[in-house]
């Protein structure tokens, strides 16, 4: 999985003037190296992100250099707008494991769920150790055993890779089954004031991202 970056000069507010060319303000950072400032074009970042996430390898290739390995670290939204602002990207090196969070994507539909039961997904990630190259893009989960209340599938009874340390508690519940029966409960949430949450406007949030 490929990236084009290319050399950030433009810094601080002035990074609006990138966003408006299509382009979005990144950093590289790892351990050990110094910071680089980047751009990536946004639509070909927002493809790459939307299968990669935060868990797979990204190949960050500017011309004529050596191909940078490195994970999506953070990503600032503008929420009024839904439009990335600004990419930290984590260098590694692909003979060191790293520790990173992997999701858990659960398969298939409860036999419980069909007789009123609630199954409640407590874990929604799974935390390892692996290097570069092992991480697993999602840890699959299958719920088709789940029929009775109080049924619940733990870490342990998945299969891991031999490769892959899990660091997660091995007892950890990932799902379960409620042995109380579905109910749609409506809770009303208080009011909020103006003092209590301050209005943010797109302005700060760009300003905030490009500190």
């Amino acid at each position: 999985m490929e990236l084009k970056i290319a050399e950030r000069k433009i810094l601080g507010k002035r990074v609006k003037s990138l966003r408006k060319q299509g382009l979005i303000p990144a950093e590289i950072f790892g351990h050990g190296i110094p910071n680089k400032h980047i751009t990536v074009p946004a639509k070909d970042f927002g493809k790459i992100f939307k299968e990669a996430g935060e868990h797979t390898i990204i190949n960050l290739a500017a011309e004529g250099e050596k191909k940078i390995p490195a994970l999506v670290s953070e990503v600032q939204y503008n929420t009024l707008k839904g439009e990335i602002l600004a990419v930290d990207f984590h260098q590694v090196r692909m003979d060191e494991k790293i520790q990173t969070k992997v999701p858990v994507e659960f398969k298939g539909e409860a036999p419980a769920v069909k007789n009123g039961f609630v199954v409640l997904n407590v874990l929604n990630e799974i935390e390892i150790e692996a290097l570069p190259t092992k991480i697993p893009h999602r840890i699959e989960v299958d719920l088709n055993s789940l029929e009775t209340p109080g049924q619940s599938i733990r870490l342990t009874d998945l299969k891991i890779p031999a490769d892959v340390k899990i660091l997660t508690p091995a007892d950890a519940v990932i799902v379960t089954v409620s042995e109380i029966k579905e109910e749609i409960v409506k809770e009303t949430a208080p009011p909020t004031t103006e003092a209590e949450t301050p209005p943010t406007t797109e302005e700060t949030q760009e300003e905030k991202a490009a500190e």
